[in-house]
């Protein structure tokens, strides 16, 4: 019998992209949070480049600054719509190009996003991929691994969802932009400008961005509500996340068998809804700045229009700082909530929310247990969910601190724009086109943190996963 040399035993050597895909999956599975904030983090340096180029800008062929290039490409990857310059005169066509990639890219999330890279460089969708995407739509897997009770995507319907991420947003954007065509030939704009207008217009209201193409923004539409009605319903789908799109699209005759995180966003953003379109009609109907000028009937409408922005939607008909005090810290309110959980808004998710005033309710009814659709909460989920707020409230309060001191400017109109920049919303006072170059990269991190998220932000900064075998003396300390 013949014998095999060395050489014969040794292994074949791998091609580069083998190598490649090897070391990509070892850095999945070692950290699928830093894989996706490195994900992020390449894109926006990339459009910052990108958009550093004399091509993106307007008129003489001069670089773009690069603190204007790294915000905008921020707010683009981070589908933000806060902005250092005037987005619909500044840019050239390919910088207009630019934008309209860039949200549609950052608008399917940070996860979502990796899972799909990840997936062309495999070329399947294997176990850990699908991990990485059922953590998109359950931060919970992030922070304490695979739970018992019921997921708003199951582990198996992942490559369905991915396939969803994809159709929804092509299907909802082309089907707002179509509306949307009439109001732009209406408005005065020849059959060019009205396709692309329609369609960037559909783009940033999927997204949650606001960005607006053409000058003036929705000044030449403030009358047309058939317009304003497809921005509310663009933004309205694209912050319910792709979860609750997902379970809709295949079971909205069956309310009773959607998921727990289905019925809770959407209740809770309906309710969102009404009580931001009620408080703006009470506090704004006397306000000849905004809406004392209008009839019933249109402050209604504006009124809720406001309400479903003010959540991250971006859009606006008046100007933020012509709002009340009072007006203003709603909107606050409303901005740092955000939308649902794995979807283009931002802020602290509605689910979040719901389930700390479920945690209250429960220890006002003396109940142990968190409880709501005839389904148990676990206590993981009360944990996360204050981690997220104070995580979110850490991050706008140093922010603020440091955008009070580098810009002098009055404190609510600090506190707006840097709310509006953690929860990617995109409404602003003006104080965000006058930041100098200091003040333009704080409002950029805030902007990248929030977005990334804060539960994905410290999953990543966390080394390993530790599991603790023992557990110490309980004792309980005096609270409130």
């Amino acid at each position: 019998m013949r014998r095999r040399g060395p050489a014969a035993l040794r292994a074949p050597q791998r091609s580069w992209l083998g190598r490649t895909r090897d070391a990509v999956d070892a850095f999945v599975r070692t950290s699928p949070s830093r894989f996706a904030i490195t994900v992020f983090t390449g894109l926006i340096l990339l459009f910052t480049l990108l958009f550093s180029l004399p091509v993106a800008r307007s008129g003489p062929g001069t670089a773009v600054p690069l603190h204007d290039a790294f915000f905008t490409a921020v707010s683009v990857i981070c589908v933000t719509g806060l902005s250092t310059v005037d987005m619909a005169t500044y840019w050239s066509p390919f910088g207009n190009l630019l934008v309209f990639v860039g949200v549609n890219i950052g608008g399917v999330g940070v996860l979502t996003l990796a899972t799909t890279l990840g997936l062309v460089i495999s070329r399947r969708l294997g176990l850990r991929a699908k991990l990485l995407a059922a953590s998109d739509s359950n931060p919970s897997r992030l922070h304490v691994g695979p739970v018992a009770e019921r997921q708003a995507v199951r582990l198996g319907e992942v490559g369905g969802l991915l396939v969803t991420v994809a159709v929804s947003a092509l299907v909802i954007e082309t089907t707002v932009a179509v509306a949307m065509i009439p109001s732009m030939f209406a408005a005065g704009y020849d059959a060019f400008h009205s396709i692309w207008y329609a369609f960037y217009y559909s783009a940033m209201a999927f997204t949650n961005t606001g960005f607006t193409p053409n000058p003036g923004g929705l000044e030449p539409f403030m009358h047309d509500y058939w317009m304003q009605s497809w921005l509310m319903v663009g933004v309205f789908l694209g912050s319910l996340g792709f979860p609750v799109i997902f379970a809709l699209a295949r079971g909205w005759r069956q309310p009773r068998r959607w998921s727990l995180h289905v019925k809770l966003t959407l209740t809770t953003t309906i309710i969102l809804f009404i009580a931001g379109a009620v408080m703006y009609i009470l506090l704004e109907h006397g306000n000849p700045a905004t809406y004392g000028r209008l009839d019933a009937g249109p402050t209604i409408f504006q009124s809720m229009f406001m309400s479903v922005m003010a959540r991250s939607g971006g859009f606006a008909t008046v100007n933020m700082h012509d709002l009340y005090g009072s007006s203003q810290l709603v909107t606050d309110m409303l901005m740092f909530v955000g939308g649902g959980s794995a979807s283009t808004a931002g802020g602290i998710k509605v689910t979040t929310l719901a389930v700390l005033f479920l945690a209250a309710f429960a220890e006002a009814r003396g109940t142990p247990s968190m409880e709501a659709f005839g389904r148990r909460i676990p206590r993981d989920m009360l944990r996360l969910s204050v981690a997220v707020v104070l995580w979110g409230s850490t991050i706008v309060a140093a922010a603020s601190i440091a955008i009070l001191q580098i810009s002098k400017q009055p404190f609510d109109y600090v506190l707006f724009d840097v709310i509006s920049a953690f929860a990617t919303c995109g409404l602003t006072t003006g104080l965000t086109a006058d930041l100098p170059p200091a003040g333009v990269y704080v409002m950029a991190f805030t902007m990248f943190f929030g977005r990334v998220g804060t539960v994905t932000l410290a999953a990543a900064l966390a080394a390993t996963t530790r599991r603790q075998l023992y557990k110490r003396p309980e004792e309980r300390p005096i609270v409130g």
